[in-house]
């Protein structure tokens, strides 16, 4: 009797782990060709309405950075749980719950004096309702052995329906003609624009300097070696005496600040209000940037832009092409896949063993 096996390769080079990510888009632009002439649509103008238009002007570019900073911000985050072997799947939760509690600091405060002393107290407010929001499922993990991948993921569902509950009730603005958000928030309360004519805004240089102080974080600090040695050799980190609860809850709380972080970013920078639909599936979306990304933090930085690409590209293919908004979701989907088919095919090898399974 054969069976196939999948046995862990005992050396892969740097080399392959670097350029794998790129097979994964070479696949990916492949197969999404197929896709759009499936569609009945001409492959090469569909890809370029994609990836080059919007990146033709200086307002496409500036969509792009808009669209980056969230899914940047929340993938550095996961890059971290990830890292550790520890899977956050509710960031999307998170960035909501963070996004409902800096815009509460604007609600209550619209229609009165308002300072400088404002927007600080949102984003950090919002970020330590992320990393709140993220030790549920930590202390779940740590204390009742729940799966946090289980439990993450529910309390997306939690956040998203407490967002709709709030905006359709006690934070509808009154003046909203009965529509379901909040009141615009006042000047204060919103992100400074870097430049006229479009939606950049300081989000974006603060997103880079997360990205930059986590590239530290990871790679030159005591607690970026522990976490990269628990999720490497979870023995070896005991033995040298650093505690899986403790840094199961530290990156779970890393994580959910910045995805926290993000949400008051977008509420206070792009919408300027509390809405349903805050985030299109910005903390799904960061999971393919994670991963495209390497899990590094520049990494993510590139993915990100990547990513964004393909959300503002999708908006234009809608447009012009009149393709269904479906066709950008699955074009994210197979590219998660074909990033983690790579990197399984590098990591792992398949054999054929000839005798009766165990």
């Amino acid at each position: 009797m054969m069976r196939l096996v999948m046995e862990r390769r005992t050396e892969t080079p740097i080399s392959l782990m670097l350029i794998s990510p790129l097979i994964a888009v070479a696949l990916t632009l492949i197969s999404a060709a197929i896709m759009f002439a499936l569609l009945g649509k001409d492959p090469v103008t569909a890809l370029s309405t994609y990836f080059l238009d919007p990146l033709s002007d200086s307002w496409g570019l500036q969509e792009v950075a808009v669209k980056a900073t969230p899914l940047v911000l929340i993938a550095v985050g996961l890059a971290v749980c990830y890292r550790a072997k520890v899977w956050n799947i509710g960031a999307e939760g998170q960035f909501l719950f963070g996004a409902m509690a800096g815009g509460y600091i604007a609600i209550i405060t619209h229609g009165s004096t308002q300072g400088p002393w404002l927007l600080p107290v949102m984003l950090l407010v919002g970020a330590m309702a992320g990393a709140c929001f993220a030790l549920i499922p930590a202390l779940l993990r740590t204390r009742f052995g729940a799966n946090e991948i289980l439990t993450s993921l529910m309390l997306v569902y939690v956040a998203e329906l407490l967002l709709d509950f709030l905006v359709r009730g006690p934070w509808r603005d009154p003046a909203g003609f009965n529509m379901p958000n909040s009141v615009v928030f006042e000047p204060e309360a919103t992100l400074p624009l870097l430049m006229a004519g479009g939606r950049l805004n300081i989000g974006t240089p603060i997103m880079i300097v997360v990205v930059l102080g986590f590239m530290l974080l990871m790679g030159r600090t005591l607690k970026g070696f522990e976490i990269r040695l628990v999720g490497e050799a979870p023995r070896a980190a005991r033995f040298a005496g650093f505690s899986e609860t403790r840094l199961i809850i530290t990156v779970f709380m890393i994580s959910g600040a910045l995805a926290g972080l993000a949400g008051v970013l977008e509420a206070a920078g792009t919408i300027k209000q509390l809405q349903p639909g805050l985030s299109p599936g910005y903390g799904f979306t960061a999971i393919i940037v994670a991963f495209l990304g390497r899990l590094n933090p520049i990494g993510c930085l590139f993915a990100g832009i990547f990513i964004a690409i393909t959300f503002i590209g999708g908006e234009n293919a809608q447009i012009m092409l009149r393709l269904p908004l479906d066709a950008t979701r699955v074009l994210q989907g197979l590219l998660l896949f074909f990033v983690l088919t790579c990197d399984s095919l590098l990591l792992y090898r398949f054999r054929l063993l000839r005798g009766a399974a165990a």
